[in-house]
């Protein structure tokens, strides 16, 4: 919706779309349809019938949306309309009239791609520019001419300082996913770029999320915007019924064995897990290579061939796990995804919605799958509330399950083979020993080998099963009777686990108070930690870092000499308070 319409009667075009649908009813023209008739595309998005009228009428734009809702289509196509009003010889050579700015390379090659698809039919010349990438191919394709610019804000601003990106041309500048560029530090490059523009020019801004970051540069760089939001109810809420959403509880001591028995349940031809950190996406990939999945890691610590290769890995079938961070995986598009899963359940619920909304789309059905610690009840609350649906909540399939379902699987691949008539040339086996064993054993001893060769063998020992702390009465009085029948035995309750909740197992999570506002990074932690208490790197981590304040997991055995060793210690310029995590 338009939080500010104009009056459909103005002169400047910003009225609400026809009702009678279509692209050409939002106001566009011949030189882009065909090619969306030629794509499929036939009906626009909410997005899109919000954004494209006023965008082609040359409005600066506000756009909160998610992702998946259609928004590179919905800046992208008024800018090329726009493009196809210059002459293709007046074009050449000349520079770039669009930039837009990114906050990773993976969204920058799928922004990119997109925009060529949309503009084949106008010969518009596309560029992602981001690091990672040789250098030398960006100066060559700049210097030839480029019509639009995809770049991540790092990049950019590093072809301005070698003069090698002229940005006197810019009629547009978009800023997708802003939010996330903002999380990631790109701040100062945003106003650095954004102060670089010509003041002349539109200016659009997309966001998932708005904070008041977003709002202080919507105010200093954008001109009596038209603000659009749309509701979560318009887009991914009708999105969410077509996943399942499944939660287990388990104990993060269990979470990497009990995410490989769900996966040997589920059996998914694609899925994307979802971890904290880099340390964590790594680990739960040898792990799960380790169970004989073909798992690959996404992260910010790859370089760029390595991320590619990843990513063609899963989508050739090579691969069907990706596991990757948050950042990492913003705006992968990989439609073959049947399963989303949480590792660890995300602090913030529109993070949530944004994971599992990779699945269940264009009326496919997917699987969203959740592994929540007993102490994460209040995110999973949070949650439930957002999407206004509640999880499924499912226990830890159990040896006995796991059997069952390799069973069943062995039973179907024979099943494929019997309708598909493969079994023919194998018939002299089963005649030469007919002579000698009854062929219904002969049948088992067949299945027992084709069981064996397909299916590992089971771990046997069983994971134990968990639930949600402080989640009601229940809880309450199951705590309390425990802690009678430990004073009845004459034992003590522990002093260390009742003023640290957050101890599990053999770690303990400290809270830092400081967090992104104050340019807290995850190596800042490290290395303070590292240095002033002389932990080593693998034992400090994972870490989570909030708006305001950080949690870093340690031993349990040194976080009184972590908290000791950091009294005195100024991270970032400024003296942090260090305890244990409270709930």
């Amino acid at each position: 919706m338009l939080d500010n319409p104009t009056d459909p009667a103005s002169p400047d075009g910003a009225r609400p779309p026809a009702e009678s649908a279509g692209f050409e009813s939002l106001g566009l023209d011949g030189s882009v349809l065909p090619q969306l008739e030629a794509l499929g595309y036939e009906e626009p998005t909410p997005i899109q019938t919000e954004a494209i009228p006023p965008l082609l009428a040359g409005r600066d734009l506000i756009g909160q949306a998610a992702t998946g809702t259609g928004k590179t289509a919905a800046f992208a196509l008024p800018i090329l309309q726009r493009l196809s009003t210059v002459k293709s010889d007046i074009r050449r050579g000349s520079a770039p009239s669009a930039l837009v700015l990114v906050p990773t390379r993976e969204l920058a090659v799928q922004v990119s791609e997109a925009i060529h698809k949309y503009g084949r039919g106008i010969g518009a010349r596309v560029l992602p520019i981001y690091g990672g990438q040789p250098i030398g191919r960006q100066l060559s394709a700049l210097k030839r001419g480029v019509d639009v610019i995809v770049a991540t804000p790092g990049r950019a601003l590093d072809h301005m300082g070698r003069s090698t990106l002229t940005l006197s041309g810019i009629e547009s500048v978009v800023l997708d996913e802003a939010d996330e560029m903002l999380d990631m530090g790109f701040a100062e490059d945003l106003e650095a770029i954004l102060d670089a523009l010509p003041p002349e020019r539109q200016t659009v801004l997309f966001s998932a999320t708005m904070p008041p970051r977003i709002t202080s540069i919507a105010k200093a760089h954008l001109r009596e915007p038209v603000v659009i939001h749309i509701d979560r109810t318009g887009t991914d809420a009708d999105a969410l019924p077509k996943v399942r959403q499944v939660a287990y509880v388990v104990n993060r001591n269990h979470k990497a064995a009990a995410l490989g028995r769900i996966l040997d349940m589920e059996v998914p031809d694609s899925a994307l897990v979802f971890c904290r950190t880099r340390v964590e996406v790594d680990q739960l990939a040898e792990t799960l290579n380790g169970r004989g999945y073909r798992a690959e890691a996404l992260h910010g610590g790859m370089s760029q061939e390595q991320r590619d290769r990843a990513l063609g890995r899963l989508r050739s079938g090579v691969a069907d796990l990706l596991l990757a961070t948050d950042v990492a995986a913003r705006g992968l598009d990989i439609t073959q995804l049947t399963h989303v899963v949480n590792f660890d359940v995300p602090s913030a619920p529109e993070a949530y919605v944004h994971r599992i909304g990779r699945v269940g789309r264009a009326g496919r059905e997917g699987v969203a799958i959740t592994l929540a610690e007993p102490r994460e009840h209040r995110q999973m609350k949070n949650i439930e509330r957002v999407t206004r649906q509640k999880f499924t909540m499912e226990t830890v399939p159990s040896v006995a399950h796991l059997k069952e379902r390799r069973m069943e699987l062995t039973r179907d691949r024979l099943r494929e083979v019997l309708l598909a008539g493969d079994g023919e040339p194998f018939r002299v086996v089963l005649e030469s020993l007919s002579d000698e064993f009854d062929v219904v054993e002969v049948a088992m001893a067949a299945i027992h080998i084709a069981h064996q060769s397909s299916a590992p063998e089971v771990d046997e020992q069983e994971i134990p099963s968990a639930s949600m702390k402080g989640s009601g009465r229940q809880n309450r009085r199951e705590r309390t009777d425990t802690s009678s029948a430990r004073m009845k035995h004459g034992a003590r309750p522990d002093r260390g686990q009742q003023r640290n909740r957050g101890h599990d197992g053999d770690r303990t999570r400290l809270y830092v108070g400081a967090g992104r506002t104050n340019g807290i990074r995850p190596k800042d932690l490290v290395g303070a930690i590292a240095g002033e208490a002389g932990l080593e790197g693998r034992e400090i981590g994972p870490i989570e870092i909030q708006d305001r304040f950080s949690l870093v997991s340690v031993p349990a055995d040194k976080a009184d000499h972590v908290i000791r060793s950091m009294e005195n210690v100024a991270m970032r310029g400024r003296r942090v308070k260090i305890r244990r995590e409270r709930f």
